[in-house]
């Protein structure tokens, strides 16, 4: 398997110079390889740091209106014909004055509504840059571990390249979310198991000879995929006129979101395209899939794993790889955790219905619900401007609320059936 560094950078067009453990710091090649040789410790990727520091507003404004403006801070995709991807990105930024007064907020309070990336979930980013690293590591089969979005995110850009794509899933998993994949022709695997059991299963299967030319795209090169997650962070600084909103919050499932927003933040001001100002990240959680928070409210540095319940399947990851990291993020910059009930995860759904038109997944529901219970509990600042992530759509999951909703008048077809139900005066 060749270098990304060989593959992609013979130019030096790309600012990835290593993959560098999180742990001892060690450095490796870019190659397709995620857990440190020394100590197994998570990889992530490093960069040059001048290089990051070189690139300007005006270039990332003349870019195109997707992910790929943010190019020149990636690790892949500088050459628009090596990418694979759905190009999504540059999702809407949304003003959400009503919901802040439904909860108590007195300053601005904004929903980045990822729901309408192309497969309808923020996993178009994280997907695009681990395909294109798959495509320049000399891969053309792709492959995951889903709880849903990912899974959908995947078949559908293997689709688009002609890729052979294998995708394991949950066997509980939502319909529509099977569905979801399935449209796309994949090889769709369901496993009688929790993700964390799907999770372990790619992972033996990733050392066979008859997957050594696939690309896991939450393992293998699992480096590339999670900077995807950077460029949630680097839209909300641009549409906010460049610059860092005061607090963010953001669902927890794997925690290399979170991780990498918060990333994302530290960038631009070593980079001087926004100012310094502090930020605070919280993050969210469903009750039924809670071992970051309860390493968070106990005081503990190591997440404990569990068995996850709950409604909310696309977090329901009982053994978070970036667990401890999310820990770090949240300590480190004063925010705090909070976990959710599925009935306040419903309530979370359809209050940020009512008050901004977006219906949002499950994964949405517990953001807002646990915004709300921030807010109560004193935790989040009510007068600080608030950014939270909606990162799926919620026709995903509907039936998490389908018993809930539904017509609230039944007429006959007449004036005098409209009449009769208060529906003329």
């Amino acid at each position: 398997m060749t270098s990304l560094l060989g593959a992609l950078n013979t130019a030096s067009s790309s600012p990835a110079r290593v993959l560098r453990c999180r742990n001892c710091s060690a450095e490796f090649p870019l190659i397709a390889v995620h857990a440190c040789a020394e100590c197994f410790g998570p990889l992530e990727v490093g960069y040059d740091a001048d290089a990051l520091a070189s690139v300007t507003r005006e270039q990332i404004e003349a870019g195109p209106q997707n992910i790929w403006r943010y190019a020149p801070l990636l690790p892949v995709g500088q050459n628009p014909d090596d990418r694979v991807t759905l190009n999504p990105g540059l999702t809407p930024l949304v003003r959400a004055d009503r919901l802040a007064e439904a909860i108590g907020l007195n300053a601005p309070l904004w929903v980045k509504d990822d729901s309408a990336n192309p497969t309808h979930s923020f996993k178009d980013r994280v997907v695009s840059l681990a395909l294109t690293a798959a495509k320049g590591l000399g891969y053309n089969a792709v492959a995951c571990a889903s709880t849903g979005n990912l899974a959908n995110s995947v078949a559908a850009h293997a689709a688009r390249v002609g890729w052979q794509a294998t995708v394991f899933i949950p066997s509980d998993l939502e319909p529509s979310k099977i569905l979801a994949s399935a449209i796309y022709n994949p090889r769709l695997v369901a496993v009688e198991g929790s993700y964390d059991d799907v999770n372990r299963l790619t992972s033996e299967l990733q050392e066979d000879e008859a997957f050594e030319s696939t690309a896991f795209v939450n393992q293998n090169v699992r480096p590339y995929y999670a900077e995807g997650s950077k460029t949630l962070g680097y839209e909300v600084a641009e549409q906010l006129g460049w610059r860092l909103p005061a607090q963010v919050v953001v669902p927890i499932a794997s925690g290399s979101l979170l991780t990498k927003i918060d990333k994302a933040f530290s960038e631009l001001i070593k980079g001087g395209l926004v100012a310094e100002s502090p930020w605070r990240v919280f993050g969210a959680q469903s009750a039924g899939c809670s071992p970051v928070y309860a390493a968070f409210a106990e005081g503990h540095d190591v997440v404990r794993p569990v068995k996850p319940t709950g409604i909310a399947k696309s977090l329901n990851i009982g053994n978070p790889a970036d667990g401890p990291y999310v820990l770090d993020a949240v300590r480190r910059t004063g925010g705090s955790i909070a976990a959710v009930s599925d009935d306040e995860i419903r309530d979370g759904i359809r209050l940020l219905a009512e008050t901004t038109g977006i219906f949002g997944e499950t994964a949405g529901g517990v953001t807002v619900a646990v915004l709300k219970k921030l807010v109560a509990s004193g935790e989040l600042d009510p007068n600080a401007e608030t950014v939270i992530f909606n990162t799926g759509e919620g026709l995903k999951t509907a039936d998490a609320v389908e018993n809930q909703v539904g017509p609230t008048h039944r007429i006959a077809p007449s004036l005098r059936g409209a009449r009769e139900a208060g529906l003329l005066s």
